[in-house]
């Protein structure tokens, strides 16, 4: 695969050239925005802006921090304000505190959608999604949280919890749930992890999901065969797309259809850390191949549809953080299909990537392993 972009089983495969950089439109490109500081945090996870009236968005946003700390942030100034009532995590390795999204009928609920991890019994935890009001009369603070949603069953190890949240033009709730690195589970429809899941906005099953006739956890589930799924959301056609980490290589960008198996771990354009090989998506062998791939992996840390008009030509793109590849990746969507991508080299690991109210791009870096990561505003410079 080495120097050229490969179409396979309808995926746009973008290979590293013996250079380092990447071909075609998997080109690293010079960045066609200019970055502005916004804020400085600690290991910022996500972001979401609040809703103002109607559909209109405020120039004010929420940012969690892995470590357990919510943020009000106004980013015309860059001034936060710390907000009380978040929900308790546990932190260790990858958990924490994670998603936060407001509820589409903020402006009259006040309704913010929380996702965090939690400790069990016997050196167990899961993920967890939860929510509550956002109080901002005085000094900013969640009131009456309550859990809707446990990830089943809570096991050992604190990796892919992924947990990502999105609404859907359908009236439901989207969430990820990542195969906490057991694999085998993500094939498992006894349990929800490596699934997206569809629900309710109390975290019921949504009515019609594809295996709805058999109840329990299993009627929570929309698609399978998932890994480590940190990039959720829809495009304005309102199809529904998702990134996930491979193993060693092969990240994927999926377009998620109800009912279908993504393959995990039993295909994969990547391989196992330790060498093993396992089979690439091939024609014909019951799963559903990616849109794109990534080899080298780039480490997808978040997602979104782009839906602005500043940034011209990008409306329904994916724009894809990298941790590993340090990068912002935009991916050419036409409806189904994946048409091209170009990487941006941003210098440093990014977490998260959202849209602000004037169709601007907000990223935030997460810092890597030490302390640290910065809120960052693009706007375009061509």
């Amino acid at each position: 695969m080495m120097g050229r972009l490969t179409i396979l089983a309808g995926a746009i495969a973008v290979a590293a050239c013996a250079d380092g950089g990447n071909a075609q439109e998997g080109q690293v490109s010079d960045l066609p925005f200019t970055k502005v500081l916004v804020a400085d945090f600690d290991q910022p996870w996500a972001m979401d802006f609040l809703p103002g009236s109607g559909v209109k968005m405020t120039n004010m946003a929420l940012v969690t921090e892995k470590s357990g700390a919510l943020w009000l942030v106004d980013v015309t100034n860059g001034s936060r304000k710390a907000v009380a009532g978040a929900p308790t995590a546990k932190v260790a390795g990858q958990g924490g505190l994670g998603d936060v999204v407001a509820h589409p009928d903020f402006a009259g609920n006040r309704r913010v959608y929380i996702s965090f991890v939690e400790a069990g019994e016997g050196g167990t935890s899961g993920a967890v999604l939860g929510y509550g009001t956002l109080n901002l009369q005085g000094e900013p603070r969640i009131d009456n949280f309550k859990v809707i949603w446990r990830q089943q069953p809570k096991v050992t190890g604190d990796g892919h919890f992924s947990h990502r949240i999105a609404f859907g033009p359908d009236g439901f709730l989207y969430l990820t749930s990542g195969d906490r690195q057991k694999f085998d589970p993500a094939q498992d429809l006894s349990g929800n992890l490596g699934k997206v899941l569809r629900l309710t906005h109390e975290g019921a099953p949504a009515p019609g999901n594809p295996w709805a006739s058999r109840g329990g956890v299993t009627a929570q589930v929309w698609s399978m065969g998932h890994r480590n799924l940190l990039g959720l959301d829809f495009a304005p056609d309102g199809r529904l797309w998702q990134v996930e980490m491979g193993p060693k290589h092969g990240d994927e960008l999926n377009l998620v259809v109800a009912g279908k198996n993504y393959g995990w771990p039993r295909a994969s354009m990547g391989s196992h850390y330790d060498g093993r090989d396992i089979p690439d998506h091939k024609a014909g062998d019951g799963f559903e191949a990616p849109k794109a791939y990534w080899v080298p992996a780039i480490s997808p840390g978040g997602m979104i549809i782009y839906d602005g008009n500043l940034f011209k030509g990008w409306k329904g793109d994916a724009l894809v953080t990298g941790l590993s590849g340090e990068s912002l990746s935009r991916v050419d969507i036409e409806g189904d299909r994946v048409v091209g991508k170009t990487d941006y080299k941003m210098g440093a690991r990014i977490r998260a990537v959202d849209e602000g109210p004037d169709g601007s791009l907000y990223v935030l870096e997460d810092g890597g392993r030490g302390s640290g990561g910065r809120l960052l505003k693009l706007t375009p410079t061509r």
